[in-house]
C-alpha cells in the first residue's frame, strides 16, 4: 500500500468517474485503474462499484477512503512539523478563497503580502466552500477564506471581518430616491441571484426570508433569474433586468457616481456575513496564518468592521 495508492482512491471517491480522478491526479488513467486494483486486491476487498456513467463508492470503501483522507492529511502534517525550525514565512502559502469575497479581497491582499512578506507567495484556489474543505482536509490547501455558517469541519477558525449586504438597482429605479430598503420589499421585485452551490446565495436567502420565497409557485417574489458570478448579475441588473444583493465589500462607492447603478443599504438590522479563516489544526505555520490575518486588515475593504477574533 502506497501513499499515492490512497491519493488516487480519495480522488476517485471524490469525482465518482476513473478518467476525471486521473485528470486530477495528473496520471494516465490506466495507471490510476490499475494502482486502485492493485490496492483492492491486497486489501482483499472492492472499494467502487464499476458499471454505467458514474462510479460508486462501496460502503466498506467509504470508510477506507474516510481512513486514506485521515492518512494523507497527517502525511501533510509530517512535512509541515519538518519545516517548524524553519522560518514559518518562508515559502509558499496555498489560499483557497471562495468566488464571492476573491474578487474583492486578493487584490489588496496580495499587494499587501509582496509588500510585507515577499518571502512568502500565495498559491490561490478560488472554488465553493464545500470544495474548499475538502481540499483543506486533503492538505491541498494550507489556509481558506470562506463566511459563516460552515458545514461541520473540524478545523481552526478565526474571524476576520464582518460584511453588510446592500441592494443593487437600476439608476433610474424608484427605490433610488431611499435612504435605505426594507427587506420584505424584495419580494415585489425581479431578482436575481447566484446560482445553487453559491454559498452567498444560501446567505441572502438566510437573511432576507421574504426571497427564500420564490420556489413557492404564485407566493413571494414575481421572478427570480440565476447568474454564474456577481459581475455577470451586475450587468444584468445595468441592463434593467431587476434588482439584486450584493456584499459590501463589491461596492467601492455606494453613491454610484459612476455607472449605471445605484446601491442602498437595507433597513437595521442590517443583514450581513462574517468572512473567517479556516485552516487544520495540524498546520504548523500559524506565523503564515497570523500574517494573512493582519494583512486583511490593512485591505481597508469598504464599509466592512474589521474583527480581532479569536481561534474557535
Amino acid at each position: 500500500m502506497t501513499l499515492t495508492e490512497l491519493k488516487y482512491i480519495v480522488a476517485v471517491a471524490r469525482a465518482k468517474h476513473f478518467g476525471h480522478a486521473a485528470e486530477a491526479c495528473f496520471v494516465a488513467q490506466p495507471t490510476l485503474s490499475v494502482a486502485i486494483k492493485k490496492l483492492e486486491d491486497e486489501l482483499g476487498v472492492v472499494l467502487f462499484e464499476r458499471g454505467g456513467a458514474e462510479i460508486s463508492v462501496t460502503p466498506l470503501g467509504a470508510q477506507i477512503v474516510a481512513q486514506a483522507e485521515r492518512v494523507l492529511e497527517q502525511t501533510a502534517a509530517i512535512k509541515e512539523l519538518a519545516k517548524q525550525n524553519k522560518d514559518p514565512l518562508a515559502g509558499p502559502l496555498r489560499l483557497g478563497v471562495i468566488y464571492t469575497i476573491g474578487p474583492y479581497l486578493l487584490p489588496p491582499l496580495v499587494k499587501r503580502m509582496i509588500e510585507t512578506t515577499p518571502q512568502m507567495p500565495l498559491v490561490l484556489q478560488e472554488n465553493f466552500t464545500v470544495k474548499l474543505l475538502e481540499m483543506l482536509r486533503q492538505g491541498e490547501l494550507d489556509a481558506a477564506i470562506m463566511a459563516l455558517p460552515l458545514p461541520e469541519h473540524g478545523m481552526a477558525v478565526q474571524p476576520l471581518y464582518d460584511e453588510p449586504f446592500v441592494v443593487a438597482m437600476p439608476k433610474n429605479h424608484p427605490w433610488a430616491a431611499r435612504s435605505s430598503i426594507p427587506a420584505e420589499h424584495l419580494k415585489t421585485e425581479t431578482m436575481l441571484l447566484l446560482g445553487n452551490g453559491h454559498c452567498f446565495r444560501d446567505q441572502v436567502l438566510e437573511v432576507c426570508p421574504e426571497m427564500a420565497r420564490f420556489s413557492s409557485p404564485g407566493n413571494g417574489m414575481q421572478r427570480t433569474f440565476e447568474g454564474s458570478s456577481l459581475e455577470t448579475i451586475r450587468h444584468m441588473v445595468a441592463s434593467g433586468i431587476g434588482l439584486t444583493v450584493l456584499p459590501r465589500a463589491s461596492v467601492p462607492d455606494m453613491e454610484g457616481r459612476d455607472g449605471m447603478l445605484s446601491f442602498r443599504y437595507f433597513d437595521k438590522p442590517e443583514p450581513n456575513r462574517r468572512v473567517v479563516i479556516v485552516w487544520r489544526k495540524s498546520f504548523t505555520r500559524k506565523a503564515a496564518i497570523d500574517a494573512i490575518v493582519a494583512a486583511v486588515a490593512d485591505c481597508q475593504l469598504p464599509g466592512v468592521r474589521m474583527l480581532n477574533g479569536h481561534e474557535e
